[in-house]
């Protein structure tokens, strides 16, 4: 005889669906992410590993390998991810994403990372809802920036420059639209002047935001000059991320950096700039995992600001109040700016509990409309 409460059925939501539970609404999502950040700060949210502030566990390729068809590290951004995570307050839902990804992918007319979410009942572990994850992510990681210049940026920002292409600092830009209305014009520093992300990046920029002055640029100094607001979410092979110099930068102005960047003249930076993170534990995971050396034995820049921070903070040369966490600031336990003039250089690298956040703002949003299909994983369980 079957208990009807050992039935399980899930909610299986495509893209389409997705899109009409609002995944794409980067304004609500900017304020989603400000309470995520807020639950981060105060210890109620779980990730990965001893610290629960890891990103994920990735699979990581090798370069060779002697057995035939073995996947290898032979493309930009090849891996799979996991990243599960609890997250507290009116959330209260565990959950992961997984994913693959692998450049090669955009030859054959599919996305670099195919993702998928699931959230699941943190008493039971039973499954709540399966969904398509490529647009909860990418709007999430856009709302992020959105939300650190909404907390951090100068008053009135005008003009932003755009290191990378991309996805990421294309829905990074909706995100400031979403919460700034004197911006006057952006700067895109693609591969190169002739690069075609960014002839594809300004073209989107011009049809959806035909008030905006639109410019292609050749190098990095000309694209930060003067910015009120600097986007960095450049994905690269090798160590070619951009550099940049310190006195390129105005006074006042925001960095936010999701990808990898360097300055020149890191030590200065390092004097000079506000520095903030997203969340200290996950960069010191990075360290460990990441970390490169030269023939010496000499430690590598790792191309992640967030990491540079963690590791002085390790040295000794920065204590953990130089790098305040962004949650700290929302809840006043930081100082957010403190003057026109201060520079900030902070850096976000995305977390499951972001898409935990959103996704299930997502899911609940479904469940209202009737949107989804509901899937049955078993009416009995075959083992108890």
């Amino acid at each position: 005889m079957t208990n009807n409460n050992s039935k399980i059925a899930f909610l299986y939501l495509n893209e389409q669906d997705m899109i009409a539970s609002g995944v794409t609404d980067i304004g609500r999502c900017v304020d989603t992410m400000a309470e995520v950040f807020k639950l981060l700060s105060q210890d109620d949210v779980l990730m990965g590993g001893k610290s629960h502030r890891e990103h994920g566990i990735q699979l990581i390729f090798p370069k060779e390998s002697p057995i035939p068809d073995f996947p290898l590290e032979d493309s930009r951004d090849r891996r799979f991810m996991s990243m599960p995570g609890y997250l507290g307050g009116t959330f209260h839902m565990a959950g992961e994403k997984w994913y693959g990804s692998n450049g090669r992918n955009i030859g054959r007319g599919l996305p670099r990372s195919i993702l998928m979410f699931t959230l699941n009942d943190v008493e039971t572990g039973q499954p709540l809802a399966y969904m398509s994850a490529n647009l909860l992510s990418a709007v999430r990681t856009g709302a992020v920036p959105g939300l650190v210049a909404k907390t951090l940026a100068a008053s009135q920002p005008k003009v932003v420059a755009l290191l990378g292409a991309g996805v990421v600092n294309h829905t990074s830009f909706d995100a400031l639209m979403a919460v700034f209305d004197s911006i006057q014009s952006v700067r895109i520093l693609g591969s190169s002047i002739h690069s075609k992300s960014a002839a594809s990046t300004q073209q989107r920029l011009n049809q959806k935001y035909s008030q905006i002055k639109t410019e292609i640029c050749a190098d990095a100094k000309a694209a930060v000059a003067n910015a009120d607001i600097v986007l960095e979410a450049v994905s690269v092979a090798g160590r070619t991320w951009p550099v940049l110099q310190t006195n390129w930068i105005k006074p006042g102005c925001t960095i936010i950096s999701s990808g990898t960047m360097a300055f020149s003249d890191e030590d200065t930076a390092m004097q000079k700039f506000r520095k903030v993170v997203d969340n200290r534990g996950m960069y010191a995971g990075y360290l460990k995992t990441y970390t490169e050396y030269d023939a010496k034995g000499v430690r590598k820049t790792s191309g992640c600001p967030g990491m540079e921070c963690v590791h002085a903070i390790e040295e000794g040369i920065l204590t953990e109040d130089d790098v305040p966490e962004l949650g700290d600031i929302l809840l006043g336990k930081a100082p957010g700016r403190q003057s026109d003039d201060e520079i900030f250089m902070v850096t976000v690298g995305g977390m499951p509990i972001l898409d935990i956040g959103w996704g299930t703002v997502c899911y609940r949003e479904a469940l209202k409309k009737g949107i989804g299909t509901q899937l049955t994983l078993w009416d009995e369980p075959a083992l108890i």
